[in-house]
This record gives structure tokens, C-alpha cells and sequence, in this order.
């Protein structure tokens, strides 16, 4: 079987707090650091429906956390 996988890349001033933000939500098949300053998230799945879901949870939460880290740093 073939494996779909997809990365987002997203800068931010403090990808740290996104990127910590970000973890816990983050199911088995997905991987959240930082490169610089920049949030790597990598989804991974058996099925293009599956990452897509993901990717579609991530960027709602991705959104979230980066306006409570905005909020805290201001």
C-alpha cells in the first residue's frame, strides 16, 4: 500500500510556543517541530482522505495557537 504524506511549513516569531502549542493535539501519524523560524509539521497516512481530515484539523488548531501565542507575547 501506498503512503500519502504531507508537510506544512508556516514561520512564526516564536515557533517554539507554536509549535509546543501544537503537540498535544497532534495524532500518532503526525510529527510537529521547528526549523528555524519556522513550524514543520509532518502527516503521514495510508489514505489521501485521512491526511486530508488532518491537514484540515491542523490548520484549524495552527490557528488558534498562533493567536494565544500572539496574545502572550503582546
Amino acid at each position: 500500500m501506498t503512503r500519502v504524506t504531507g508537510r506544512i511549513i508556516t514561520p512564526h516569531q516564536d515557533p517554539s510556543a507554536v509549535a509546543g502549542s501544537l503537540s498535544p493535539d497532534n495524532l500518532m501519524s503526525m510529527k510537529t517541530g521547528t526549523d528555524g523560524d519556522q513550524v514543520v509539521t509532518t502527516i503521514s497516512a495510508d489514505r489521501i482522505r485521512s491526511v486530508i481530515a488532518s491537514v484540515d484539523d491542523y490548520l484549524t488548531n495552527l490557528t488558534v495557537a498562533e493567536d494565544l501565542c500572539s496574545l502572550v507575547s503582546d
